[in-house]
């Protein structure tokens, strides 16, 4: 184990696309979270293929810190995949992630790390949700359906506030449009779930990448893909070795 994986407890994953209105509010909140947290943290920031100055603006975030980094994708491939490619370079214990617009406080990070060693996925509960009308119910619409399918139980899957232990997130299978399944993905692995409630807030910057279509007929297609992976995932512990 390297000094930093030492150091650093959690590494917190920040997917970008596009969100160069939000950065400088990034910044500001991270930096106070870290000087009140006890926890020792970092951000990844995994700008997925941004077309605006996101870039440009993650890296002066980062330069000359120990407690910013960031990955540039070669193209935007989507939040899975940005998810992934932040779990494949995390070297602490625990990782984590939460949307760079900020609907989400990282202060809460704080409530999920009080349970992180007695569950494998810690996830947030978006409580008095500020979004519309519409993205509210088909948000409903699509967990009612998720849940149904997978017994997950999860209440608020979509919630972009959640901490892991890392050896859980990197045995995840996955693919386009499986961020949506993590807690079902944790349970495949026999991993216990511990769900907290968190404050949600409006977003006051940038524009939202997801609309009602891919927000119900993605999820919708991905049910039959979990459930049809379920039946074939393949788990196992090791009880001793030579």
């Amino acid at each position: 184990m390297n000094q930093q994986a030492i150091e650093f407890e959690l590494t917190i994953i920040v997917p970008v696309f596009n969100e160069e209105d939000n950065m400088v509010r990034v910044k500001e909140e991270f930096t106070a979270y870290f000087a009140s947290s006890k926890y020792k943290s970092k951000v990844l920031f995994v700008n997925d293929g941004s077309s605006d100055g996101s870039q440009k603006m993650i890296e002066e975030i980062c330069k000359g810190s120990d407690q910013f980094s960031y990955l540039e994708l070669s193209k935007n491939h989507g939040l899975s995949t940005a998810i992934k490619a932040g779990f494949d370079n995390t070297t602490t214990p625990f990782v984590g992630y939460i949307d760079s617009d900020l609907q989400t406080t990282p202060f809460d990070f704080d409530l999920l790390m009080e349970h992180r060693n007695e569950f494998a996925l810690v996830t947030g509960v978006r409580q008095n949700r500020k979004d519309t009308f519409v993205k509210n119910m088909s948000s409903k619409i699509a967990n009612g359906f998720r849940r149904y399918m997978t017994k997950d139980t999860a209440e608020d899957t979509g919630c972009p506030l959640k901490i892991m232990k890392t050896e859980y997130a990197k045995k995840m299978p996955f693919f386009t449009g499986m961020h949506r399944f993590i807690p079902a993905l944790i349970m495949l692995q026999e991993g216990e779930i511990k769900q907290v409630p968190v404050r949600h807030f409006p977003r006051i910057a940038g524009e939202a990448k997801y609309h009602l279509f891919n927000r119900l007929a993605g999820p919708f297609k991905d049910c039959f893909a979990y459930r049809w992976m379920k039946k074939r995932y393949i788990n196992y512990e090791i009880t001793s070795r030579s």
